[in-house]
């Protein structure tokens, strides 16, 4: 079969390239998916670096969400048959033709949603919900001030915000991505280079933003620490602009407020039982149409490099997806 995988760890991905690989045979327990696509997430690109939290050793194939029909069913599988349309994701595997998947880590395909859809929103709700449901316990009437809100998971937040009842403020450094996100039904936009502090103040009514959302880090954070509420909390999703960056604790202390880690994958496992809550409740909201993935770019198996590029150069509003057969998933 054909995957793209990581042969070399670089900071440049030339370590990575499409191949040909064995078939992978399920193991006791597993199903085997034949991919029909599959979405890129940011961790995709920072694993190929070293540079993500999970360090697997090369060669391995990138990949967290996959949406697709099983082929091959392990022994011991009962509860799927053959050709039935299933999501699923792991940490790896995920961009190829085919992937083994525990059956465990598998769920239907939501019917409303196309095989891209399906594939997008994983990862990235998980995530938004875990911050904001879980760890930030977002209210209804509360403002949230999610940055990067045209990427993946950030667009991911602004939805979920909305739908909890939040007052949503979304910001990005990219005139363009705010039309885009106004287009969608944003009402509040702010472009983060003009300085985004006065603006959340004025939109709040002077009290500052209840949660952040923060998967940029660096200089937003420094200026989110700056207008955040009291008792507000401050979430630390990732760091895209490159900066890890550090806060002096008495901000906390006097303005009051909580600078939480959101680690989605991390929380199901030392939680099982809320992780599989968590999982249960993003799939609902998807599925009754209460969530929409927004598929931004679709590429082919040959062109994940190219969807690198469009994260890494912070153009994509949305998720990309890759669809092993360009063309052929919908």
């Amino acid at each position: 079969m054909r995957a793209f995988v990581c042969h070399a760890i670089t900071d440049d991905l030339t370590g990575t390239g499409l191949a040909d690989l064995a078939m992978p045979e399920p193991r006791a327990g597993e199903v085997l998916i034949a991919v029909r696509a599959t979405s890129v997430n940011f961790p995709d690109i920072l694993m190929c670096q070293g540079k993500y939290q999970f360090k697997p050793d090369p060669p391995f194939v990138p990949g967290l969400d996959c949406a697709g029909e099983i082929v091959a069913l392990g022994e011991g599988v009962t509860d799927w048959s053959l050709g039935d349309e299933v999501i699923g994701g792991a940490r790896m595997g995920g961009f190829a033709e085919f992937v083994a998947l525990p059956a465990a880590a598998i769920q239907k395909k939501p019917p409303n949603l196309s095989w891209e859809e399906a594939a997008a929103f994983q990862a990235a709700y998980l995530t938004a919900y875990v911050a904001l449901v879980r760890r930030a316990n977002l209210q209804a009437g509360e403002t949230l001030l999610v940055h990067g809100a045209a990427g993946g998971v950030g667009l991911a937040a602004v939805q979920l915000g909305l739908h909890m009842g939040a007052r949503v403020i979304a910001t990005s450094a990219s005139s363009a991505k705010l039309q885009a996100l106004r287009a969608l039904g944003v009402e509040h936009t702010v472009l983060v280079q003009d300085g985004f502090r006065e603006a959340v103040k004025a939109l709040s009514d002077g009290r500052g933003a209840d949660v952040v959302f923060d998967p940029v880090g660096g200089d937003v954070f420094d200026e989110s620490v700056r207008c955040m509420a009291f008792d507000g909390r401050l979430l630390v999703i990732g760091f895209t602009s490159g900066r890890i960056p550090t806060v002096s604790v008495n901000m906390p202390l006097i303005k009051g407020f909580s600078v939480m880690g959101v680690r989605a994958g991390e929380y199901g496992r030392q939680f099982p039982e809320r992780g599989r809550e968590n999982v249960q409740a993003v799939y609902d909201l998807v599925a009754s149409g209460s969530l929409k993935p927004h598929v931004g770019a679709v590429y082919g198996l040959t062109e994940v490099r190219a969807a690198f590029d469009l994260m890494v150069s912070r153009q994509l509003v949305g998720k990309a997806v890759i669809v092993p057969e360009y063309g052929q998933a919908g």
